[in-house]
């Protein structure tokens, strides 16, 4: 798809990878309506690029969010292209996680992002063409240590991609599912950079995964892991899981004490 055609819904534009794909589209010449809990960066987003976004305050893990936001598509004038790129992150172990902090990651990842594209895909069923792109995580490929709520989450998220793409193969609609790694953004603490540090992880900034979700959308590609070797971990992860097993049980011992210490 062209991105100058592109009339764009994302959610989770306020922070972290959503705002940075947000930009990135502007630049291309999309046109967006951006959602997000925050104004401050979704105005500042709007003063950069005058004439080509359109603002909705909302949580869209509420129905009242939820509400907003198909209003403001409606307002906006229909859309072709919907991003869900709102989500949230919790290192911890799973034994020193509550119960409401598992219901909030959840409910925000998983079953927000699905209500609101249930609620939006009659208006893009309704389009010559649109395009629907989940943003994942390698570890909704590989369960990784002091992750598993999150991990269980992007697990959910990329089978929900999968099943809606062969749902609406006889449509017009495509759905996309993009995987970064690990990526610099204030959702991820200080203990998380700290330990990706010392255990060799690469973290790559917001704008590299920006540019690889525009050209994804562009490109209209079905899915898209980024990074290396993490491409590779996600296969092997596939085919021998007991190798990978092997690999992270040699690293527990730094995962759990840079988790101990968040907690």
């Amino acid at each position: 798809m062209k991105i100058e055609d592109c009339r764009v819904l994302i959610t989770g534009a306020s922070g972290g990878i959503g705002q940075a794909v947000a930009d990135e589209l502007c630049r291309q010449g999309a046109h967006l309506l951006v959602a997000g809990r925050r104004p401050e960066p979704l105005d500042a987003l709007s003063r950069r690029f005058p004439g080509q976004v359109e603002l909705v305050q909302a949580d869209i893990r509420t129905t009242a969010g939820r509400d907003a936001v198909q209003a403001a598509v409606r307002r906006f004038g229909g859309m072709n292209c919907l991003i869900n790129a709102a989500g949230t992150n919790r290192f911890s172990l799973l034994e020193h996680h509550d119960e409401e902090a598992i219901a909030e990651l959840i409910g925000l990842n998983v079953t927000s992002t699905l209500q609101l594209t249930h609620r939006l895909l009659r208006e893009l069923c309704q389009r010559e063409k649109s395009l629907v792109l989940n943003l994942g995580s390698t570890f909704g490929s590989i369960g990784y240590p002091g992750f598993s709520v999150y991990c269980a989450s992007k697990f959910a998220l990329r089978g929900f991609s999968e099943a809606l793409r062969r749902e609406l193969a006889d449509t017009r609609v495509k759905v996309l599912y993009i995987a970064p790694r690990a990526t610099r953004t204030p959702m991820n603490s200080t203990e998380i950079v700290a330990m990706n540090a010392e255990l060799g992880v690469t973290m790559d900034d917001a704008s590299v995964v920006a540019s690889a979700v525009v050209k994804a959308l562009r490109d209209e590609r079905e899915e898209l892991f980024l990074g290396w070797p993490e491409k590779l971990f996600v296969r092997l992860n596939n085919l021998l899981p007991r190798r990978v097993d092997q690999a992270l049980r040699k690293q527990l011992p730094v995962i759990k004490r840079f988790a101990r210490t968040r907690t």
